[in-house]
């Protein structure tokens, strides 16, 4: 399968300056963006909840200059990304 956007973080894979993450045979994942996944690992440990990774990336866009309700917006399907569904 083929996705879009990253499936922990929700971005859009096309827009990873390294063109996606690396599994632990450093191949590309299809999944995952560079800044969530290296090396077959997660690369924060830390966060490790849709809501951690939620906050995480709507005090990102803010740091790009989003407004707070459109990075709230962005960041609402997060937990329904493959790498969180089974933590409902």
């Amino acid at each position: 399968m083929t996705y879009k956007n990253c499936q922990s973080c929700g971005m859009p894979l096309k827009k990873d300056e390294k063109g996606g993450g690396t599994n632990a045979d450093g191949s590309k994942s299809l999944m995952y963006c560079s800044k969530c996944y290296e090396n077959g690992q997660f690369a924060s440990p830390e966060i490790n909840t849709a809501e951690k990774m939620q906050a995480l990336v709507k005090e990102k866009l803010k740091e790009m200059g989003f407004p707070g309700f459109i990075a709230g917006w962005f960041t609402k399907g997060i937990p329904n990304l493959e790498r969180w569904k089974n933590q409902r």
